[in-house]
């Protein structure tokens, strides 16, 4: 399985900060917003990633993640030509995909929670060897702006419906999507929705209605965070400015991700913290290599 980076779009609810950059370059705290998604594909064992964007953003991404050889992982890029839909980014993936399965995140979402790497690696074993698909559901006070999956007191699910009028639940469909490769012949089959877009939700639904599709719902042990708006984008900067203040660890540092994975040694560690200076990112760095820090 590999790992899909979705970070496209033109971020028009944050304008007029995305006028000139990509939303998924902005700060959430002290990082870029992008290492977030990056970070949940590493914790799920995915050393191959994809990242999709416009032809003008791209080169940034080039220019701030390389090629993936400091991390232990292999890094590529591909253009969106316009947005037209999360589902596109199977299609756009096929080359890269090879016939195998896909993890594909949101650029703009922030997860976090006891247990998550344990649940992310469960999820890539289940569909490589049961094949078919999952998805996460978490409980949110607005479902109308997102996909509404409907489930029954078993926990089964019953319909998913994206952006619906009416919810039937308030149980969203969260950016974190594992699939089987099936997902491109899926995709392709697809027609745009009413909005002109080739909608996530239709290729969840194909696989609900084959009897190959997984809920994970996320509880109260775990975060997700949406950074599409001003207000969102700041409680999800101040969210993890509480975790890493209060706990003295980093959240989504894939540098330490990558080290404490065996991706990298002491030496490649420290190569990476020159990048960033005098920071307190870099310094954070300094002493992962010195045998400090998370484990």
């Amino acid at each position: 399985m590999k790992g899909i980076i979705l970070a496209g779009g033109t971020g028009s609810r944050l304008y007029p900060l995305t006028l000139v950059t990509s939303k998924q370059l902005l700060p959430v705290f002290d990082k870029p917003m992008v290492y977030y998604p990056l970070s949940v594909l590493m914790l799920a064992g995915l050393r191959e990633v994809l990242v999709v964007s416009t032809p003008v953003d791209l080169p940034r991404y080039r220019e701030l993640l390389g090629d993936g050889t400091e991390l232990g992982m292999k890094l590529s890029y591909v253009v969106q030509p316009s947005p037209d839909g999360v589902a596109q980014g199977f299609l756009l993936a096929e080359e890269f995909l090879a016939g195998g399965g896909a993890c594909l995140v949101l650029g703009d979402t922030v997860f976090h929670g006891h247990g998550l790497t344990g649940l992310l690696r469960e999820c890539v074993l289940d569909v490589e060897q049961q094949r078919g698909g999952v998805v996460f559901g978490y409980p949110v006070q607005d479902p109308h702006r997102y996909g509404v999956l409907e489930i029954d007191r078993r926990g089964r699910l019953l319909s998913i419906e994206e952006k619906p009028s009416t919810p039937k639940s308030n149980r969203a469909m969260v950016g974190l999507y594992f699939f089987d490769s099936d997902v491109v012949r899926v995709a392709r089959g697809l027609k745009p929705s009413g909005r002109g877009e080739l909608e996530v939700t239709d290729v969840a639904r194909d696989y609900m209605q084959r009897g190959k599709l997984r809920l994970e719902n996320l509880g109260r042990g775990y975060a997700w965070l949406d950074t599409g708006t001003p207000e969102a984008l700041l409680q999800a900067s101040n969210f993890v400015q509480t975790i890493e203040q209060r706990q003295g660890l980093k959240v989504a540092c894939i540098e330490e991700i990558a080290f404490h994975s065996g991706w990298i040694g002491r030496d490649q560690l420290q190569a990476r913290r020159q990048r960033y200076g005098g920071t307190a990112y870099s310094r954070y760095l300094g002493e992962l290599a010195d045998g400090g820090g998370w484990h």
